[in-house]
Order: C-alpha cells, then structure tokens, then sequence
C-alpha cells in the first residue's frame, strides 16, 4: 500500500474510539500526522502523553487500510475529502468544539464565500410551511445567500427544491455516505444539487443512514450557517436538535410561529417561548436582521441595447429579468444546449450585462 498523507488524515477519522474533539487533541500531541501512524507503540507513549491503553485501542494498521479502500471509493466518484486544516474547510464549522475532523464533498461549491443559512423543519410539512418556504426562498433571490439543510422529507426537499428553481445555491448535509441518496425518492433531486450546490457528509461511502447519524448530521448544518430558522417543527423533533446546537453555537436562530393546536408548530412556537429564537414573519425581516440588505432587483436592459445583442442573446437576458437561475434551468428555459449558452454567456459577461454566481447561477446586472 502507496501511503499518502491522505492515508493519515482520514486514518485519524478511522481510528477506534476516536471522535472528532480526541481527533484534534491527538493533532496537538504529535508533531506531524505522520508520526501517529510510524511510530512504534513505544515512541508513541514515550513521546505523547497517551496511555498504553489508549495506543493499544487506536487499531492503526486497521484504520490505514480502510483509508485506502475509502480513497479508492472518492477518486472514482469524484468526491472531495476536507480536512480540518484545510483553507477550504468550512471556516464557520471549524470554530464548534465539535465539528468533524474531516468532511466529504461532492459537487464545486465553495463552503466559505457569501452568507449561510441553515433552513430546516419537520418531515410532515403543511401547505402552511410550504408556503413560508416559498416566500423564504424568492426573499433570498439576489443575496448571494446559500441555503443549507438536510435532504430529508418534506420542509428540507422543499427548500432544496425551491433553491433550484430560484437559482439559489443550496447544500445538502447528509447522515450517511455519498455512496447513496436517503430517502431514495430524492435521488434526483439530489443531482441536481450536485450541479447547482452540493451535498457534504462526515461518513466515509458505505455508512448506512442509520438513526444516531443524523444528530451528527444535525450539528453540520447549524455549524456551517450563519443563522438557522426553523419552518416547522414538531417536539420532538430533528429541527429541534439543530436549533438547539445553533443557540449552544451561538449562532442567531429564528422560528416562524404556529397555530398552537398544531403538532407541527409546537416545536417553533417552544423556540420562540424559551427565548431561544427570535419570532419571523418574512424573509424580508430576517435579511434586516441579519444586516445582508434586501434582495437586488435585476436592472432589465434598455431597449437601445437591444441593437448590439442577437435575438439568442435577448433571450438570455429577458429569461433572467425576474431571477437569477441555475444555469441547467437557464439552458431548459431558452433551448440551448450547455456549450452553446456558455458562449453566449461570456459574451454577455464580458459586456457587462450578466454575472455568474456560486452555484453556476447567472443574473442580471
């Protein structure tokens, strides 16, 4: 086995009886990761302060030789490991005492530029979470903002799904490998995150979604944001969890009120009551309180221009008046297929009319 010093970072995951807060204890014992994994048993004890019994427990060889079988896993699907030291670990996460030693990505977007905000609720969503989702998500068009949440049933697919059709990045924290898609129904949708956001995990492909994973999961999504609202929760229930984590962070958390003789509002209306999240009426007053301004209105091109552009081009620019847009959904919206549209694109970028967003979303100037 070729070791790399990859071996060693998602080795250090690997390790028996190793969480993420021993995982970065261990990191501040050795002098270079390398060491962790060379070193006899002996030089290790005789030069950390561990035990005997804590060296004994780690399984080094065993942990190094799952790391290769999970290198092998990422290189042909094309997904990213993050390590914790990483300049593109996401700097929000790496300040929670907690936060996973590394992470996996699969999709371009960046975990660090523009605003986070983690938006999630309950798995029985309503026509009335649905409908605050809706007007969430259109508030956020222009911001610059990415959503982030969990890929489960309902509030969650619905925000991801609105994020697409909005031209908003979006992110999808999973509790279980990138080797699958849970629930299965989300396959697509999940896809299409893919190419417009992406989805992050801490498990290595092959980990099940199994129950205790999704509180982990939960710490992932309000560790990265900003901010954390809450749609529609239910007590008990898994927004509570990430709400809760939000507030021990000391990130700002929101909640939309309910009907108090409603299941699915009791969860928020308890947020609200405990002090633990400020009451939200609209996406509108969240940007304000957030201080990320309102939304830009596209500028629509004035007609003279319209005499330097191609009936093609025109086209482009009218489908974004209204909202920036994925530039898959764009491609659908105008009848071009993607090398022909990017062509067009440029051109326009280099007029000064459009400009790309993260997400491989365009917009109006």
């Amino acid at each position: 086995m070729n070791l790399t010093y990859l071996h060693y970072q998602i080795g250090l995951s690997l390790l028996n009886q190793i969480g993420p807060v021993r995982a970065r204890e261990i990191l501040r014992q050795v002098p270079d990761l390398t060491c962790l994994f060379q070193w006899t048993d002996r030089e290790l004890y005789e030069k950390t302060q561990f035990s005997k019994n804590l060296i004994r427990s780690l399984k080094r060889k065993n942990a190094l030789e799952k790391a290769d079988e999970v290198i092998h896993h990422l290189r042909s699907n094309s997904i990213k490991p993050i390590f914790y030291t990483d300049s593109d670990y996401p700097r929000r996460l790496k300040n929670c005492d907690d936060a996973p030693i590394i992470i996996y990505q699969k999709g371009d977007l960046s975990l660090n530029e523009f605003n986070f905000v983690a938006i999630v609720g309950t798995r029985d969503a309503t026509s009335y979470g649905k409908k605050i989702c809706e007007e969430l998500v259109k508030s956020l068009v222009g911001t610059e903002t990415v959503v982030v949440s969990g890929l489960a049933k309902g509030i969650d697919a619905t925000i991801h799904q609105l994020c697409i059709d909005y031209g908003i990045p979006t992110i999808g924290v999973l509790g279980h490998g990138l080797d699958r898609t849970y629930p299965a129904v989300h396959r697509k949708l999940a896809k299409e995150m893919e190419r417009s956001g992406c989805l992050l995990t801490e498990f290595i492909p092959g980990t099940q979604p199994d129950r205790e994973n999704f509180p982990k999961r939960n710490r992932i999504v309000a560790g990265m944001c900003d901010a954390t609202i809450v749609v529609e929760s239910k007590v008990p229930g898994g927004s509570l969890i990430t709400a809760e984590l939000a507030f021990d962070y000391n990130r700002d958390v929101f909640a939309f009120p309910g009907d108090i003789f409603q299941k699915s509002s009791k969860g928020c209306n308890k947020l609200i009551a405990e002090q633990k999240a400020h009451l939200l009426q609209s996406g509108e007053e969240f940007l304000t309180f957030m201080s990320w301004g309102v939304k830009k209105k596209p500028k629509s091109i004035q007609p003279k221009l319209f005499h330097d552009l191609t009936e093609t081009q025109i086209k482009i620019t009218n489908a974004l008046t209204n909202s920036p847009l994925q530039v898959d959904v764009l491609a659908a919206r105008v009848e071009l297929n993607a090398s022909r549209l990017n062509t067009e694109l440029f051109f326009l970028e280099m007029e000064g009319l459009v400009k790309s967003l993260p997400g491989k979303v365009y917009q109006l100037i």
